[in-house]
């Protein structure tokens, strides 16, 4: 769910991570400790799907299938406006910055930048804004934002990225927790049995589409 933190962070508020380890602990009435692997993330205002490792070589194998992007990784996203093309490739250069917590962007390539790709396909559009599903070739912190934003497309509900969003425009996204960036599906090998596999989430009841 949107607003929940995956991993925690100096707010100190409660994580998905753990609320899943006390689940696990109580469904299974394990003792001790329960382990559960962080293998992605996803930022605090995105909703949908992600994936924990029940054991420490599990764990492992899906963090090398992460870093050799082997997985594949579809988002849904609602912007502003309509994209140039209906289907295209975004290659973009990003920094981060530090100092306002954010991606900055380049089309050009510069010292310390990360190239950063994304497949997107125009689903729909209606009253000034589209529809979009995305298959992401890297992941970068706030990749699909920042690119989106840089064509003149940002997410909708997205304050950091767009500042001509007006307040209220987030605050009907799950009361300001929420932005119209959705991990619809998941693609991995089983670290087990090496099979494919898909894991999926349906789109939030608020979406503004």
């Amino acid at each position: 769910m949107a607003g929940e933190l995956v991993q925690g962070d100096k707010t100190g508020d409660e994580t998905l991570l753990d609320a899943c380890k006390l689940y696990i602990k109580e469904k299974y009435a394990k003792p001790g400790d329960v382990f559960l692997g962080l293998v992605h993330r996803l930022d605090r205002p995105v909703s949908g799907a992600i994936v924990f490792a029940r054991t420490s070589k599990a764990a492992s194998r899906l963090s090398e299938q992460f870093r050799n992007r082997s997985t594949k990784k579809i988002y849904r996203a609602v912007v502003e406006g309509a994209l140039p093309d209906k289907k295209a490739r975004l290659t973009h250069y990003l920094t981060g910055d530090k100092g306002r917590l954010k991606s900055s962007v380049s089309l050009t390539p510069k010292d310390g930048a990360k190239k950063a790709e994304l497949i997107y396909t125009v689903l729909d559009e209606k009253n000034g804004r589209s529809l979009v599903e995305i298959e992401l070739l890297t992941g970068y912190k706030h990749q699909i934002r920042s690119q989106l934003a840089a064509v003149g497309c940002p997410i909708v509900g997205d304050f950091k990225y767009d500042r001509r969003q007006k307040p209220s425009v987030v605050e009907q996204l799950a009361q300001g927790k929420a932005i119209a960036l959705h991990a619809f599906e998941l693609n991995i090998d089983h670290p087990t049995t090496k099979e494919r596999v898909t894991f999926s989430a349906p789109l939030p009841d608020y979406w503004p589409f």
